[in-house]
C-alpha cells in the first residue's frame, strides 16, 4: 500500500502549508471513470462527493469535445467564433425571461465578483447580504462574504450577515409560513442596517439551495417575502449555481427555479463543463452592459473555444441521457433507504434534499437535536476507509454531503446505504 507522508511533504514543500486535503488519510487518486475513482494502488472508490465531473469523471463526449477543438483552435476571446455565442444562446435557452445573457469566466468566484461589481453598477450602491454560513469563493470581494474564514482586517462595513436557514431547527422555533417570515425579517434588518449606512443596500447573494449552510428542505415559496423585501429597496437578487444548477435537484435546471424565484443575476461555476475551468454570469442584457459601461472587464480565457466546446458537450449529454430525471428518481430511492436506516440508527436526525443533493444530519440526541459534529468526522472517514467518498457540511458541521456525479444509479446507492449502515452498526 501507497505511502503518502512523501507526497504531502512534497506537496507542502512546493505548493505550502495548510492546503485542504479531504479525509484523515488522504487519497492519492490517479484515474476516473463515470461515478468512479481508482487510487496509486488500484483500489476503486464510488465517487458520491464530486459535482466538478458533473456527467460523470471522463466522459467520453467531454473528452472527445475538448480533444477536437484543443485540435483545431483555442485563443483568448479577443477575437471572434462562434462558439461562445451558439453556447451562450443553448445555456440562456434553459433560463427564464429575463436572463438572456451571459459573462463568461473561468471559476465560480471569479463569477460572484462579476455578479457583485454588476450589481453595484445597477444600483450605485456596495452594500451586500449573505447568510453566516455560506461560501461564495475566494476573491478579495467574495471572501468578505464568508464568516467560516474571516478575511484579514475584519469584514468591510458594506457586508451583513444574516442567519443561515435551518429546517430541523428553525427560525422562530416554526416551520413553514412562519420561518419564512422569520427569515425574510432578518433580511429586513440587514437592509435597513446597510440603508443606514454610507454604503447603501445593492444585493443580496444566497445558494438557492443552501447547499453549505447544509442543504435546509424548505417550504415552497420560503424566498418569496424575502425577494419582495430585496426588489422593495431596490436592491438585486443573485443566486449563485455553482452547486444546485444544471439539473442537480432533479426538479429543475435550476437551483433558483427549484425554489420557485426569478434572480436578477445567476452565477455559475464547478460543473459547468465537467472540469474544465468555466465559469459565468447570466442576467438581462440591460444589466451586462450596465456592468460593461462601469467595469473595463477582459477575460483572457473565459468562453475561449476549448471551454465552450466542453461546456456546450455537458449540455448534451445531461439532455440526451436525461440526467435530471434519473437526479429525481435515484435521489428520491436513495432518501427513502437513508430515512429506513434512520429507524434502525438514532444518530440520523434528520434527512434531507433533492434529486442528487442530500444527506443526514446526525444528532447526539433527537429530542434536543443536539449536533454530533465529531461522530460525523469519524463517519465520514469511516466510509472513505470503505471505499464510498462523501463529505460533510452544515450550520453544525454534522450532515452528510452526498453531491455525486449526476448517472449515480440506484445500484450505486444500494452500495452508499449497506456500507453506512454498516458503519453506524460499528459506531
Amino acid at each position: 500500500m501507497s505511502d503518502n507522508s512523501a507526497l504531502i511533504a512534497r506537496r507542502e514543500r512546493l505548493l505550502g502549508r495548510n492546503m485542504s486535503l479531504f479525509y484523515q488519510d488522504p487519497v492519492h487518486l490517479v484515474r476516473g471513470e463515470g461515478v468512479w475513482l481508482w487510487d496509486a494502488d488500484g483500489r476503486r472508490y464510488l465517487d458520491c462527493y464530486n459535482n466538478v465531473p458533473h456527467v460523470g469523471h471522463c466522459h467520453p463526449r467531454v473528452v472527445e469535445a475538448i480533444t477536437r477543438q484543443a485540435s483545431t483552435l483555442n485563443t483568448h476571446t479577443r477575437y471572434l467564433h462562434e462558439g461562445i455565442l451558439e453556447y451562450v444562446e443553448r445555456l440562456t435557452a434553459t433560463f427564464d425571461d429575463p436572463l438572456n445573457s451571459a459573462i463568461l469566466t473561468c471559476t465560480g468566484s471569479e463569477a460572484n465578483d462579476v455578479a457583485l461589481r454588476m450589481a453595484q453598477a445597477i444600483t450605485g450602491r456596495t452594500g451586500v447580504i449573505a447568510t453566516n454560513h455560506t461560501y461564495h469563493g475566494n476573491t478579495t470581494a467574495v471572501s468578505q462574504l464568508s464568516t467560516r474564514m474571516p478575511p484579514v482586517g475584519g469584514f468591510g462595513g458594506h457586508v451583513r450577515h444574516v442567519p443561515a436557514p435551518d429546517s430541523y431547527r428553525p427560525l422562530g422555533g416554526e416551520g413553514g409560513e412562519a420561518f419564512a417570515t422569520a427569515f425574510a425579517a432578518e433580511v429586513e434588518k440587514a437592509i435597513a442596517s446597510l440603508q443606514d449606512s454610507p454604503h447603501g443596500f445593492s444585493a443580496i447573494i444566497i445558494d438557492p439551495f443552501f447547499a453549505n449552510e447544509g442543504f435546509p428542505d424548505l417550504p415552497p415559496g420560503f424566498l418569496d417575502k424575502t425577494v419582495a423585501a430585496v426588489r422593495k429597496a431596490g436592491g438585486l437578487v443573485i443566486t449563485d449555481e455553482v452547486q444546485p444548477g444544471f439539473g442537480r435537484t432533479g426538479s429543475h435546471m435550476w437551483g433558483h427555479q427549484h425554489a420557485g424565484i426569478v434572480p436578477d443575476i445567476v452565477t455559475l461555476g464547478k460543473p459547468m463543463a465537467n472540469g474544465h475551468p468555466v465559469g459565468g454570469v447570466v442576467a438581462n442584457i440591460e444589466s451586462v452592459n450596465a456592468f460593461r459601461r462601469a467595469f473595463r472587464y477582459f477575460n483572457t480565457f473565459g468562453g475561449n473555444p476549448v471551454s465552450c466546446a466542453a461546456a456546450m458537450a455537458v449540455l448534451d449529454v445531461i439532455e440526451d441521457e436525461n440526467l435530471i430525471e434519473n437526479a429525481r428518481n435515484v435521489g428520491e430511492y436513495t432518501r427513502d433507504a437513508f430515512k429506513r436506516l434512520a429507524q434502525k440508527h438514532s444518530i440520523i436526525g434528520d434527512v434531507r434534499g433533492s434529486g442528487l443533493f442530500m444527506g443526514t444530519e446526525f444528532v447526539l440526541d433527537r429530542t434536543t437535536k443536539k449536533p454530533a459534529p465529531d461522530p460525523a468526522t469519524t463517519i465520514i472517514n469511516a466510509m472513505r476507509e470503505r471505499g464510498v467518498l462523501m463529505g460533510k457540511i452544515g450550520v453544525h458541521e454534522c450532515s452528510t454531503k452526498i453531491r455525486p456525479p449526476m448517472p449515480f444509479s440506484k445500484e450505486n446507492a444500494d452500495i452508499v446505504v449497506s456500507i453506512l449502515d454498516d458503519v453506524l452498526s460499528a459506531l
